[in-house]
């Protein structure tokens, strides 16, 4: 069974930082692409983040020069470092990975952790 746990969320003052984790664990080859996406209240889910196997990056123009995505794919996990936090970014946080197991390859979501920035 493929799980996909993340860690990280919090609330933080405007200005703020805060790193995101997420660890996918089960019997799989390595993650393919990895990504992070948001939804707050009342929007529709967006892309925050993705980053591929070979560590290919793409970012959200709102996220560009204050969010980091990095993976460890010995860990098989994906990171998200948010620094320059703004009120906007309140959402709730969602861990994306395309997934490769001895059956299927498909995507699979982490259960959504919660980023509120408030003064």
């Amino acid at each position: 069974q493929v799980q996909l746990v993340e860690s990280g969320g919090g609330l933080v003052q405007p200005g703020g930082s805060l790193k995101l984790s997420c660890a996918v664990s089960g019997n799989i080859f390595s993650p393919l692409a990895m990504g992070w996406y948001r939804q707050a209240p009342g929007n529709e889910r967006e892309l925050v983040a993705t980053i591929s196997e070979g560590g290919s990056i793409n970012y959200d123009d709102s996220v560009k020069g204050r969010f980091t995505i990095s993976r460890d794919n010995a860990k098989n996990t994906v990171y998200l470092q948010m620094n320059s936090l703004k009120p906007e970014d309140t959402a709730t946080y969602y861990c994306n990975a395309l997934i490769m197991t001895t059956t299927i390859t498909t995507y699979y979501w982490g259960q959504g952790t919660q980023v509120t920035v408030s003064s």
